[in-house]
């Protein structure tokens, strides 16, 4: 697979990730099963998809677990990039900035990751309680100590909620880009992750050229639209009651109605290259023309698509191709 470098340091990974949470925090619990998951993570690593994005939070806990059983055999094959931040509770998530809190979150996720370094620590989110430099700090305290190598910031559900097609604000990330630059002052940060696909391009007006400014690696977070891109989904099938998807407005059977002309796009376009590519792997790749610092980081828990996905790296889109998906109609249906 091709490699592709983020951040000053420039750190090197496989052109598509392989994102985790899917294989123990929601979407489908009832599919998630560790031996499956543990087959998945070894497919892609064997496919060049060496980037593995786990948090403490997936489980929450058994995420890392479950990674850190691969590391263990196979640590030399993968850059593994988890995250620190949030805490789960009964029925809520909260954050927890605190510098102490960071170190000793830390050490725990090396010790489930069964790993002495971790190759991209991410702050999941910022603490609204403390000042957002102090936290940096403490992280950067962690790559002093040699316990990390690179920091990121993940803005992943972090941009502006869009109410309807007019009430999009002119940069939805404004405020994630401002404590960007508090950041920067305390210690480089090497990757940014957010939401980034065919349905959902809004990082492309200001925070990825922030990124590509910088030499700041970018990780494209549900590429597939929550797997809607791929085609695979039936409107009005319905999902698990845990599933998050459940309650989502461009989940409804009317939205997911109103947004097939996306995927009949991305259809077209796979089909001028062959019956074996797939709508998925167009949507892959469309990603990874947005920038040579971009890194797709598509979640699975299973082999099938963990393999397919990994080869989207190999598909060269023309500019026919790329002038026919921006031709496509935007997203119907809030996110809110």
């Amino acid at each position: 697979m091709e490699r592709r470098t983020i951040g000053a340091t420039a750190l090197e990974v496989g052109a598509i990730g392989l994102g985790c949470m899917p294989m123990s925090w929601a979407y489908s619990s009832s599919q998630q099963r560790g031996d499956r998951s543990l087959r998945t993570v070894h497919t892609a690593l064997d496919a060049g998809a060496n980037l593995l994005d786990t948090a403490d939070m997936y489980g929450p806990f058994t995420n890392e677990l479950l990674i850190g059983r691969v590391l263990k055999e196979r640590r030399a094959d993968a850059f593994v990039s988890t995250k620190v931040g949030l805490l789960v509770g009964e029925g809520h998530v909260v954050a927890n900035g605190r510098p102490g809190y960071v170190r000793r979150a830390c050490d725990a996720s090396l010790r489930r990751l069964q790993t002495e370094v971790i190759d991209l620590y991410q702050l999941h989110r910022p603490d609204p309680e403390v000042p957002v430099e102090e936290t940096w700090g403490a992280m950067a305290e962690l790559v002093a100590a040699g316990k990390v190598r690179a920091l990121g910031w993940c803005a992943m559900g972090a941009r502006a909620r869009r109410r309807g097609s007019g009430d999009a604000r002119p940069d939805p990330y404004e405020g994630t880009i401002r404590q960007l630059e508090r950041v920067q002052q305390v210690f480089p940060v090497s990757a940014v992750q957010a939401e980034l696909s065919v349905w959902s391009p809004e990082a492309l007006e200001r925070l990825l050229p922030w990124c590509a400014s910088r030499g700041v690696g970018f990780l494209a977070g549900m590429p597939l639209g929550n797997g809607f891109l791929t085609g695979t989904l039936t409107p009005g099938g319905g999902f698990e009651p845990d599933d998050p998807r459940a309650r989502h407005p461009r989940f409804t059977a009317e939205m997911m109605a109103a947004n097939q002309p996306l995927v009949a796009g991305l259809r077209r376009v796979a089909a001028r290259h062959g019956e074996q590519v797939t709508a998925a792997q167009v949507a892959l790749a469309w990603t990874l023309t947005t920038g040579r610092h971009v890194v797709p980081v598509p979640g699975t828990k299973r082999e099938r698509w963990a393999l397919e996905n990994a080869r989207a790296a190999e598909l060269a889109l023309t500019e026919e191709d790329l002038r026919e998906i921006a031709a496509l109609p935007g997203a119907r249906g809030s996110w809110d």
